[in-house]
């Protein structure tokens, strides 16, 4: 039997993939770019490492709360000018901060911080929640696909923002990375205003209470949650650990978060292809993700438990499977969430894509608030390496739990079809499905 020629996209399609893929390289790229140094001139501003976890914490506090809002009210709002108006949002943020280092130590210097960043992860919320539900809508059936494949340019940003950063402020200072970069997200406003195309709107009734009462969207949401906080205890334990450990300056710094970012980016198309080729088995990357979350974090260190001397080569490879791990749980979370509202009877369109994609980024950032904020505290008050550890026992509980749930459906489909004579063939792939 001939297989039948791959579809070619359309117009729509190619200018969206555009769209998205900046919106992710450009947000990304001006987010990551704080890793390698801010913490180490925030403390030098008269900043305990625990308020450098709530500065970066705040962001992910504001983005929880933009992602829910922009998620219910995209319809409202207008999916293309919710975009565009979250990136001009952002870039100004951006800009601004790079001026933050001419207020005065202590008291101001921190205020301005957590006003700027919280300012600014509003505008990431629309931008981000507007272009995830447009590729959702423009690509129905390759979601995890086409996902996964624009995860290549977010990776790109976390790969290129912390060496650029690191570097710029090695050579010319505090404010030349964040105005450089800054300047190229807003050069992505009149871009995105040009190329987004328009999509046709259609309400939701549905709300974000349903969808949470669904216990697998809950129990995915504990795991998108255990992601997001890894990358963000990552963000500002990291450099500082290197540096005190490995003695390392901030440019060499920025180029350990390579570790990360670049199995993430490589990997999430491939896996992205296979989960939409095989949904069967696809939930089992959110298990098996979380469980290598776990392993990279109690390595990280490594964990005091194995006595362990620290290796700049060991932590780099756990990197690596942080990032691999990473990969492989965030790649099929949207069609995973997607297919379970569809089957509780959501409405198929722009308002539940919007619902699921602002969820995915509320989750997303209150692990991004709890990472940074008890990251920072955990490592203050312990050290790097228990940090660490915990974290990765978080991520272990995650995955455990959701494993257990998706082994306990498999049996109850399997009862049933026993009760209901379904066919031997589908019985025996009720355990995957």
């Amino acid at each position: 039997m001939e297989r039948s020629p791959p579809e070619r996209l359309s117009r729509t399609q190619v200018f969206t993939l555009i769209s998205v893929a900046s919106v992710n390289f450009g947000s990304m790229i001006c987010y990551s770019i704080l890793a390698p140094f801010f913490p180490h001139e925030a403390l030098q501003k008269g900043a305990s490492q625990t308020v450098v976890g709530l500065i970066f914490g705040s962001y992910a506090l504001s983005n929880f709360i933009g992602s829910l809002i922009m998620g219910k009210y995209i319809v409202q709002i207008g999916a293309k000018f919710m975009l565009v108006s979250g990136l001009f949002v952002s870039a100004g943020c951006t800009m601004l901060f790079g001026f933050l280092d001419r207020a005065p130590a202590g008291a101001a210097f921190i205020s301005l911080c957590f006003v700027v960043r919280m300012v600014d992860a509003m505008g990431f919320a629309a931008a981000f929640t507007s272009s995830t539900a447009l590729a959702s809508k423009v690509f129905p059936r390759n979601v995890a696909t086409i996902l996964g494949s624009l995860q290549i340019f977010t990776g790109l940003g976390l790969i290129l923002g912390p060496p650029l950063g690191g570097w710029l402020y090695q050579a010319a200072g505090y404010e030349t990375p964040f105005i450089v970069l800054g300047c190229i997200l807003l050069l992505m406003v009149p871009f995105n205003m040009i190329v987004m195309p328009s999509c046709d709107a259609d309400a939701s009734g549905d709300s974000f209470i349903r969808l949470l009462r669904l216990p697998k969207v809950l129990l995915i949401c504990f795991v998108i949650f255990t992601f997001s906080s890894g990358l963000g205890f990552l963000d500002t334990t990291l450099s500082l650990f290197a540096m005190d450990t490995f003695h390392l300056t901030p440019g060499r710094v920025g180029l350990i978060f390579l570790g990360f970012s670049l199995p993430y980016c490589l990997s999430s198309p491939l896996l992205g292809f296979f989960a939409d080729r095989f949904p069967a088995v696809r939930r089992w990357f959110l298990v098996f993700g979380g469980l290598l979350m776990a392993l990279g974090f109690c390595f990280l260190g490594p964990a005091p438990l194995f006595h362990l001397p620290s290796r700049l080569w060991l932590t780099i490879f756990m990197l690596a499977v942080n990032g691999f791990g990473t990969g492989m749980g965030i790649t099929p979370i949207f069609p995973e969430i997607i297919a379970s509202a569809y089957e509780q009877g959501f409405e198929d369109g722009l308002g539940t894509l919007g619902m699921v994609s602002g969820l995915f980024g509320a989750c997303w950032s209150m692990g991004m608030l709890y990472g940074p904020m008890m990251g920072g505290l955990l490592t203050q008050h312990l050290t790097f390496e228990w940090a660490a550890t915990i974290q990765g026992g978080l991520s272990a509980l995650a995955a455990t739990l959701l494993g257990v749930y998706y082994v306990s459906e498999g049996f109850k489909k399997r009862s049933v079809a026993e009760e209901t004579g379904t066919s031997t063939a589908e019985e025996e792939t009720t355990l995957l499905d």
